[in-house]
């Protein structure tokens, strides 16, 4: 299992690169879209972004495994209420996964019988559940840190630091309390990993939101906001401390 799911994460990189172009052509073809002299750039953008989103599709074949098992080690938090949101998260993705390779092997004729927008539906649905129980984690990360800020601030500001960004909330158990717009403001600033979780995943949003039509923010909307949480996906692969744990 550990060599399986070591030999599938190495396509992570790639898949992220190809997930910044395939939205970064979308976004460029948005902003051309009324141009009429770069139509025939428009329709190569448009064929680039379908073989990107191809390419990628076969890069997830493996992911369904490794997000059961990211559910599995979820579960050996003593956290409960991150145990219950990143074990959510990760069975959803793994759904959501799970319907993507079956629109893949649709889309190459190994399962022509499966109705392409009934599971592309779907899959969406699975993409946005993952992505509200992920906001909701670092809704209650961000919530302790903030509550660290406020007892330091209440107690003396002479008194040691609160905790650094690197434990991510793990030292503060107890509740927010009388948290002030400065305490959250200053655990984001103070916490980067955590800011960028929450920016990543509040871009992602809008993709399933447009995609199951409860909110139409249009294609360039779309495009940016996949391109923003993309960027933020390669940096925090490049830079480890920058990714949200647990």
């Amino acid at each position: 299992m550990e060599s399986y799911i070591k030999f599938t994460n190495q396509t992570q990189g790639r898949d992220r690169i190809f997930r910044a172009a395939q939205y970064a052509c979308a976004c460029v073809k948005y902003l051309i879209r009324n141009n009429a002299a770069k139509k025939e750039l428009a329709e190569k953008l448009r064929n680039l972004e379908s073989s990107l989103s191809a390419g990628r599709k076969l890069f997830r074949l493996g992911n369904t495994v490794s997000s059961v098992d990211a559910a599995a080690h979820a579960l050996q938090l003593t956290d409960p209420v991150l145990q219950l949101c990143l074990t959510g998260a990760h069975l959803s993705r793994a759904l959501y996964f799970a319907c993507d390779n079956l629109l893949w092997a649709r889309a190459v004729g190994l399962a022509p019988g499966f109705d392409k927008e009934r599971w592309g539906l779907r899959a969406s649905s699975c993409y946005l559940l993952s992505l509200l129980l992920s906001l909701l984690r670092d809704a209650y990360v961000l919530a302790r840190l903030a509550a660290c800020y406020a007892r330091e601030r209440r107690r003396c500001r002479q008194a040691p630091p609160p905790p650094s960004s690197t434990d991510n909330g793990s030292a503060c158990c107890h509740p927010p309390g009388d948290v002030l717009p400065s305490d959250l403001m200053e655990a984001l600033w103070a916490s980067p990993a955590v800011t960028l979780d929450v920016v990543k995943n509040a871009c992602d949003l809008f993709i399933p939101l447009d995609q199951l039509g409860v909110y139409r923010s249009g294609a360039g909307v779309v495009g940016l906001c996949g391109l923003l949480s993309s960027l933020i996906g390669i940096l925090t692969l490049l830079e480890p401390r920058l990714k949200l744990k647990p």
